[in-house]
């Protein structure tokens, strides 16, 4: 029997709000600005929006629940099928000012079709600008500890597969130092529904403690024009990822979503330098040299 969706959506739309309330909290200037949309075709959400802050240049944690029927261009997809869909999650990717203070992202979502079939899924990856070893040790290190209490195979599982799905193929790099990825996680004979839902908690609840630390680490360290430059650069990166491959993106653009929504990934500002190579040595060069799979942080 599937889970109650009320119970899934209100853990969702606390979580935003715990969220939305600690990041504020942290950066000390600005605030999320909220607008509650209406979706034609059932549901919708709430778009929380930060810009200009002391930390962050631009980020959106976002909650939504959406429901109808499945477009025909995903219908025919074996993975969803025909009927009526019902989605609902929170997505969260933060633009920092200071290159040195990475980019993260995290969704956490419940997918169900025709009140039959359901399942989990979601991810939480880190993209710093310059890689710092350290930092990423401590972030996959938090989630390990979090998958650990549920299965010992989940961090090595989900970790491998963050790495193969956040992938810039074209550029043969990943986009950052990876984290966890997961999908269709369903109900079966060695994890209940209960079980899955309580692992997506968890997962959503170590978003603050797993990325403050790293921020309040680096959000005072100086930087130059260079540094800032690499940072658009990278930025660079992160759009072609989101518009060539996030998943996310390609379901909300097939199934009318709220374009303003869906587009928050990207951040205010980013540039794309002809064939930029980075000086031997340097901490560009060497945060180029980290960008690739398998590397075991932990």
């Amino acid at each position: 029997m599937l889970l109650e969706r009320k119970k899934i959506t209100d853990y969702f739309q606390n979580l935003q709000k715990n969220i939305c309330k600690s990041l504020e909290d942290e950066d000390q200037k600005s605030k999320f600005s909220s607008e509650t949309w209406q979706r034609e075709e059932g549901g919708g959400g709430i778009t929380n929006v930060f810009q200009d802050g002391n930390i962050w240049e631009k980020g959106c944690v976002n909650f939504s629940a959406v429901s109808g029927k499945m477009p025909e261009i995903l219908a025919k997809r074996d993975t969803f099928g025909e009927g009526n869909f019902f989605a609902t999650g929170v997505s969260i990717v933060l633009h920092t000012q200071n290159p040195f203070v990475p980019i993260i992202h995290m969704n956490v979502r419940y997918f169900e079709m025709n009140q039959q079939k359901a399942w989990f899924g979601g991810g939480i990856d880190l993209t710093p600008h310059y890689i710092q070893e350290n930092d990423a040790v401590f972030f996959h290190q938090q989630l390990k500890n979090t998958c650990d209490k549920f299965s010992p195979t989940y961090y090595p599982e989900f970790k491998k597969w963050a790495d193969d799905y956040f992938y810039i193929k074209h550029r043969n790099e990943t986009r950052g130092v990876g984290g966890i990825f997961f999908d269709r996680l369903e109900e079966n004979k060695d994890f209940s529904w209960e079980n899955r839902f309580q692992f997506v908690q968890e997962i959503g609840n170590t978003f603050i403690p797993s990325y403050l630390p790293i921020v309040q680490k680096n959000k005072n360290k100086k930087y130059s024009q260079e540094n800032k430059n690499w940072q658009l650069y990278r930025r660079g990166r992160y759009v072609e990822f989101n518009l060539v491959y996030d998943a996310g993106t390609k379901f909300g653009l097939e199934t009318s979503g709220r374009i303003e929504s869906i587009l928050l990934s990207l951040p205010k500002q980013a540039e794309w330098i002809y064939d930029l190579k980075p000086e031997k040595n340097s901490p560009e060069f060497n945060t180029l040299a980290l960008l690739k799979k398998d590397i075991n942080w932990v």
